[in-house]
């Protein structure tokens, strides 16, 4: 079966569009396995670390779980005619490591793999172009029992368990991605405890960083050994775009703490060669970095990808802290959710601020700057294509008496997340796409289903679709190929 890249693919234009985007731009939308699929025990699935954590008392808002989700798993059908009737040109979706591998250990359950298989089938079939992502947070449980992130062995499974997904699906799949957001699943899985595991342990934090890494780098090997030549592999981050609250000195040190553990972390093994120094002495009396990293994990983590995603949502604003625990306390607005762990190893006592009062549903700042500013900053850091493989807002959203979902915040947020794509790529930014969040409305981890990021509405008690507002007015920008 022929292949398409998404960041190759060509799109229709209509109307010659205000802001025009390059030919072949990727017009996206993007999900995850288990805030959608459900049929959590069909097909051979066993539970990942997120089954177990939702069904703990307490960890989930109103106690929900993703057992049912969106029913995603028996409707995939109806909703690639969807996505095709939106005119999507690609979609980016994450494989349920259970699903394909219950153990994490072992061969893949075939019956797992067949659904991805009619899945991308049924994508290609409508047109559109397959993004794989690996490791969306849903760690097999057997995996974590055995120690989770915080041991090295997990990142060898991870490379195991790639090469049988791409094995599998490798002549159908043009792009992999390897991991979506380690951040999240090393400092709120391990460090706030507010994500599945839900560990507080700032050491165990460090070290599921360092083998998220390494799992990284141990996939893109596996990848390329199984994978076509012309197929792409990528890794998508949420890079914190981190902004001093004032231009003093404390505020500017905050601001390095931060960066380092929110982005350098990341980006200083896969693409400048290892671990900056400062980081490591911020964490050194958390963790023994020359005992955690061993050598070669460095070269081996910093193996050269295809393309870098980012997942974009607001800036971070921080200060250094005032000695003031009650007003510390109160400016704590990193958007993470409550815990009274640190999800800032090694910074914990750093102050943290709204960018301004326009805000989602979430809490979260609007703030579209922070995301061509960071676009421009990958761009002249890293050199490699770009794509935006998240961005989105939840609004309060209402099913009207005619049974529409009218939301002109979203339609709002998207646009002016797009000019702030199209600033980027004007001033020189090599961005090859955009994937808003999220298709559907779906359970959004912790908040369980009080909070919708979809373009497409969900009634969760039906199953019903229904694209909102904001699904049609981004049918016709990617009709149009930009902006009206």
């Amino acid at each position: 079966m022929t292949m398409t890249d998404p960041t190759t693919a060509a799109h229709t234009s209509v109307a010659a569009p205000r802001v025009a985007f390059p030919p072949g731009f990727a017009w996206g939308s993007a999900t995850a396995a288990y805030q959608i699929e459900g049929a959590a025990a069909e097909g051979g699935r066993t539970p990942s670390i997120w089954d177990t954590f939702a069904k703990t008392p307490g960890k989930v808002l109103n106690g929900d779980t993703g057992d049912v989700a969106v029913d995603h798993y028996h409707r995939f059908r109806e909703d690639v005619r969807l996505m095709a009737d939106l005119g999507l040109t690609s979609y980016r979706f994450s494989l349920s490591w259970p699903r394909i591998q219950p153990t994490g250990r072992g061969p893949a359950v075939e019956r797992g793999l067949d659904f991805y298989r009619a899945l991308v089938d049924t994508l290609l079939e409508h047109g559109i172009s397959p993004v794989a992502t690996l490791y969306h947070w849903d760690l097999p449980q057997d995996l974590e029992e055995a120690g989770g992130w915080p041991i090295r062995e997990t990142a060898y499974r991870f490379a195991e368990y790639a090469s049988l997904a791409a094995s599998a699906l490798g002549d159908r799949v043009p792009v992999w991605t390897t991991l979506n957001e380690p951040w999240c699943s090393a400092f709120l899985g391990y460090g706030s405890g507010v994500h599945a595991p839900g560990r507080t342990n700032p050491a165990d934090a460090l070290k599921a960083a360092h083998h998220l890494n390494l799992g990284h780098g141990l996939a893109v090997g596996a990848l390329r050994e199984v994978l076509p030549a012309s197929a792409k592999v990528a890794v998508s981050l949420n890079l914190h775009l981190v902004r001093p609250l004032t231009d003093t000195d404390g505020d500017r040190e905050a601001a390095r703490r931060i960066e380092a553990v929110g982005n350098r972390i990341w980006t200083g093994p896969m693409f400048k060669g290892g671990y900056d120094e400062d980081l490591k002495a911020d964490t050194a009396h958390i963790v023994d970095w020359d005992d955690l990293v061993r050598p070669g994990d460095e070269a081996e983590i910093g193996r050269p990808i295809d393309l870098l995603g980012l997942n974009y949502y607001n800036p971070t604003i921080v200060s250094a802290p005032n000695g003031d625990a009650e007003t510390a306390e109160a400016a704590r607005n990193d958007g993470h959710g409550d815990s009274e762990f640190s999800c800032w190893p090694g910074s914990e006592d750093v102050v943290f601020h709204l960018a301004n009062d326009d805000v989602t549903a979430m809490g979260w700042p609007i703030d579209a700057s922070g995301l061509s500013d960071s676009l421009v900053g990958m761009h002249n850091d890293f050199g490699l294509p770009l794509l935006v493989t998240e961005n989105g807002a939840a609004f309060e959203d209402v099913v009207g008496p005619d049974g529409e979902v009218d939301d002109p915040e979203r339609v709002r947020y998207v646009e002016l997340h797009l000019q702030a794509v199209a600033d980027a790529i004007a001033a020189g930014a090599d961005v090859r796409g955009y994937y808003v969040w999220s298709f559907l409305d779906n359970f959004e981890w912790a908040y369980g289903y009080s909070k919708r990021f979809g373009v497409v509405h969900v009634d969760y008690d039906t199953q019903q679709r229904t694209p909102k507002t904001s699904a049609r007015w981004y049918a016709e920008v990617i009709r149009r190929g930009g902006l009206a």
